[in-house]
């Protein structure tokens, strides 16, 4: 196997297609059909991943909720204006975050958000140069931060978000992510309708997505870099489900790569079965990768050199990926967190 760079998994994207709004209708988007094992590419249009599935399938979602993270601030002490965006909850009120300037946010430091309706104590350094803060309130912390914080877009989004639940998957219910599984943002309650009263089983699991998911790679060989953990959770339910679907030949067909993660990291721990589990992970799927679940999957269009690029390369193969990619730029084809789907099979 060989060693791939970071550069293997560049391609040129014109910056006109990276969509800054959400389409009208979430289900309206455009999707790609790859069969990796054929190695064809298929035009069509997102509702027809009703077609894609069979009755005896299981179709996967991540049922992460976005935080409202992104909070400003200023300096009790010197009124000095900090952008705080909430990370990790680690403990009680507690919670990682990054900050910008961070070099202003000492420890020690007290920053007050909303006319002092929520203050905060900056009380370590953390080793990725983000802060620790720790929080005080009243009343209940995730109310306050619905009315004082704003949706952490990711940084390629420029644009102005008018409705904020866009940001959100239609079967969002478990707060905790500063980003969207994206993936999931085309489904409508009338999609899913349909995909159920087709006989395939709706399964939920939650991992919440880190900002981590948006990082260029730095190092230059692949296998130098250290990705970033998420904490995840499967319910007894869902994975009886799952391997119930397995045992009646029915395939896992997984929304977005969240969901991909989460399923390989606990079939790693079970050899090829699930189990109820929680925990986090750092799982880098990467060309090389042996699948243990996961049969086929939804997700959208990746940032270059990314990890979730190499993620699908470790599915489909590095080259086909990059061909569909290149085919995706000449029709125009709409990416990354807003833009158009990719079913691969």
């Amino acid at each position: 196997m060989r060693n791939f760079k970071t550069e293997d998994f560049d391609f040129n994207l014109p910056d006109e297609l990276i969509a800054q709004v959400p389409l009208k209708d979430r289900s309206a988007s455009r999707l790609m059909i790859l069969d990796h094992q054929k190695e064809t590419i298929q035009d069509a249009k997102f509702t027809d991943i009703i077609d894609q599935l069979q009755p005896n399938d299981a179709l996967v979602m991540n049922n992460t909720r976005v935080l409202p993270a992104r909070l400003f601030g200023t300096k009790v002490e010197t009124g000095a204006h900090l952008e705080v965006l909430l990370l990790t909850n680690t403990e009680g009120d507690c919670w990682e975050t990054l900050m910008n300037p961070a070099k202003k946010a000492k420890i020690g430091t007290e920053i007050s958000f909303g006319d002092g309706r929520l203050t905060a104590t900056v009380i370590d350094k953390l080793d990725t140069g983000g802060r620790l803060l720790e929080f005080s309130y009243d009343g209940i912390f995730l109310e306050v931060l619905e009315e004082l914080g704003e949706m952490p877009l990711p940084p390629y989004i420029t644009e102005k978000l008018e409705e904020p639940e866009r940001y959100q998957t239609v079967y969002a219910e478990e707060n905790g992510s500063a980003a969207a599984p994206t993936a999931g943002l085309h489904f409508t309650e009338e999609v899913l309708q349909k995909i159920k009263d087709k006989g395939v089983k709706l399964a939920f699991l939650t991992l919440h997505v880190g900002l981590g998911t948006f990082r260029p790679i730095k190092a230059e060989d692949v296998e130098n870099h250290k990705m970033h953990s998420e904490f995840y959770r499967l319910s007894a339910e869902t994975a009886a489900l799952l391997n119930e679907t397995k045992a009646k030949g029915g395939r896992v067909i997984v929304v977005g790569t969240t969901s991909i993660r989460t399923l390989e990291t606990i079939a790693q721990q079970f050899e090829g079965e699930l189990q109820a589990a929680s925990g986090w992970t750092d799982i880098f799927i990467k060309p090389g990768y042996t699948f243990q679940y996961v049969d086929a999957f939804l997700t959208n269009f990746h940032l270059p050199k990314s990890t979730l690029i190499m993620l699908v390369s470790a599915f489909a193969g590095r080259e086909l990926i990059l061909e569909a990619y290149q085919h995706a730029v000449a029709e125009k084809y709409r990416f990354f967190s807003f833009g158009d789907a990719m079913f691969i099979q």
